[in-house]
């Protein structure tokens, strides 16, 4: 623990960033960059079902099921271990990078509904990822704001603030109608989200500024505002 703090690299303090999470890419970036994740699952699918009927084939109680359920319980972990590493790294990598951090409150419980997208989100995760940026953000004094579920991130022009009245999930690419301005869509989200988390952080500060977010962890405040030591470290 004490090695890792002292090879730990300093913060660069570049600004606010918004964070769109998705399928094809896990993150996109209001810089423009894009981060796949591992799909570990995805990747290693077609071996855990074949781990999983040779289980099923042995008879209880015998050595070779214990054989086999040890090597399926070796590749769930890899799996895990694989996904937990990559976020780990995007997670320490923006909090390092960016002093204010925007991101969607997603609703996963919901996403994973949908039998055709479920092992998709389920093997990005997006609730493990907010969980390590939020408690990395508390480590090293950022700012996470969590856009209201409802937040049209994707259909609000980030140019000129024009909301488009339907936008289907297909369609990744769009131009406002309004100023002509050719929109990437999950760029676009992100914005708007790097956006929003500016004006909500400024708002909570006292100076004017719109959003409903709420700010998961908070940099130490200005003297004339008091903030309690759990609301900071929590």
């Amino acid at each position: 623990m004490l090695r890792s703090r002292l090879t730990r690299r300093p913060k660069e303090h570049l600004g606010a960033v918004g964070v769109d999470l998705g399928i094809l890419s896990l993150a996109t970036l209001s810089t423009g960059e894009r981060i796949v994740g591992p799909k570990a699952l995805r990747r290693d699918l077609r071996r855990l079902r074949r781990l999983s009927r040779s289980l099923s084939r042995k008879q209880k109680g015998s050595k070779n099921r214990t054989k086999a359920r040890t090597k399926l319980a070796r590749l769930h972990a890899r799996i895990a271990n694989i996904r937990q590493d990559s976020l780990h790294q995007l997670t320490a990598d923006i909090n390092r990078r960016f002093d204010i951090i925007g991101i969607e409150d997603l609703n996963v419980r919901g996403m994973v509904c949908n039998r055709h997208l479920a092992r998709s989100i389920a093997d990005m995760g997006f609730r493990e990822f907010r969980r390590q940026l939020e408690y990395k953000a508390a480590r090293r004094g950022a700012v996470v704001v969590v856009a209201d579920r409802f937040f049209p991130s994707s259909k609000l022009c980030s140019a000129c603030g024009a909301l488009q009245d339907d936008l289907p999930l297909s369609v990744r690419t769009w131009t406002c109608p309004a100023c002509n301005t050719t929109h990437d869509r999950d760029v676009n989200a992100a914005i708007n989200l790097a956006q929003y988390a500016v004006s909500s952080t400024v708002s909570a500060c006292g100076g004017e500024g719109s959003g409903s977010g709420h700010l998961v962890a908070v940099k130490p405040a200005p003297s004339k505002q008091e903030v309690s030591a759990k609301a900071t470290f929590a």
